[in-house]
């Protein structure tokens, strides 16, 4: 039996997070080759959004694309695909550097076919990534994310999945990183419940800060969100959670928990989803507002949650659409250096930040043998 006890203690090299806000010199992002027309130089802010984007590109937290590309017997991304809201011009028009491709579950999906389900998405992201190799990549590691980007291909990063896809299984954990996997989402589950976690639950959150695998809060309860940011070693993100404050959906967070996920440097990516922010560009630009305001401005990102089935704010209608947004920041007075790390800086510190756990973790703990059946028996 593992041991359950959680040999680690807080180390400085682990927390001291904060001195990896900028990217390590092999990982700096050139600016990249515009692909939209110019803008009209009578919009200035528009103009000088295209220009930090291009240095500064955009690291989108949800996107699910292999999901929607799964009706489809024939596409090609590379040229435009205007079937779906993804495509490589829309990235490219986008300013997008970096994506995380949702491994989707159909509702109600548990056991062997969730874990089924999840296998067939890896294995579908794979083969659309490779078949359009002059335009995406797929990457791990927060290098490889900016080496892609620098070389002109979008990186993609596979996940969020959702937990039941581990089958109540570390092992599978296991082998799910070694496909790709990048980030789980602890929600739907019984160790991940309205609860908290189980001892169980607390043995995942452990064995994917050996793993490097990012722990995605976006619908986990209040008990689970605080009792994972108390627990990891690791950043943790909320894939998709604008502000209650402002819109009283479920997935959004209260102004305490944003307060809480800043004090432990984690990540509020906020959706570009009209139910979750409102129906306007504007609307999603008081959230952001809002969320730097409580958590701070290291703790802000960005998730278009384009080929979801969501419904996005008007302007934001499909990947190209950001630095709409972003002019929307300028207008309002957001400096350059903060609309850099809510466009690239936060997520890769969240990349680098767990990349340095897992490394760090490996040298203090073996893969965990712990069943469900001796935990939470």
């Amino acid at each position: 039996m593992a041991d359950l006890q959680h040999d680690l203690r807080p180390i400085a090299a682990i927390d001291d997070l904060d001195d990896l806000a900028e990217p390590y010199p092999d990982e700096r992002v050139t600016a990249a080759p515009s692909y939209e027309p110019v803008p009209d130089p009578d919009d200035a802010p528009l103009t000088r959004a295209h220009a930090i984007l291009a240095a500064h590109p955009v690291a989108d937290g949800y996107n699910g694309l292999p999901w929607a590309l799964r009706r489809l017997s024939c596409y090609d991304l590379e040229l435009g695909e205007r079937t779906v809201e993804t495509d490589v011009p829309r990235l490219r028009g986008g300013h997008v550097g970096a994506l995380f491709w949702s491994l989707h579950l159909p509702e109600g999906f548990d056991g062997d076919r969730a874990v089924g389900a999840t296998l067939e998405q890896l294995d579908r992201a794979v083969n659309i990534a490779r078949t359009c190799d002059e335009g995406l990549r797929l990457t791990v590691t927060a290098g490889q994310v900016a080496d892609a980007r620098n070389r002109g291909r979008v990186a993609v990063l596979l996940g969020p999945a959702g937990a039941p896809a581990l089958g109540d299984s570390l092992g599978i954990l296991r082998q799910l990183h070694l496909l790709g996997l990048r980030a789980l989402t602890l929600t739907g589950v019984s160790w991940a419940s309205d609860a908290g976690l189980t001892r169980f639950g607390e043995e995942v959150v452990r064995e994917m800060n050996r793993l490097g695998v990012i722990a995605d809060l976006s619908g986990a309860s209040e008990q689970t969100l605080r009792r994972v940011l108390s627990l990891s070693r690791a950043p943790v993100l909320c894939g998709r959670s604008a502000a209650r404050a402002l819109r009283p959906h479920p997935v959004n967070l209260s102004d305490d928990l944003l307060a809480e996920l800043g004090a432990a440097k984690g990540l509020c990516l906020v959706p570009l989803s009209a139910e979750q922010t409102g129906p306007s560009v504007r609307d999603v630009a008081d959230h952001l507002d809002h969320v730097r305001a409580v958590a701070g401005a290291q703790c802000v990102g960005l998730s278009g949650t384009y080929d979801s089935g969501s419904a996005h704010p008007q302007e934001l209608v499909d990947a190209s659409c950001y630095p709409r947004l972003i002019a929307e920041l300028l207008r309002r007075g957001w400096e350059e250096s903060d609309v850099a790390l809510l466009t690239w800086g936060n997520m890769q510190r969240v990349l680098r930040g767990a990349d340095f756990t897992a490394r760090a973790v490996q040298q203090r703990r073996e893969p965990s043998t712990a069943t469900i059946s001796e935990l939470d028996a």
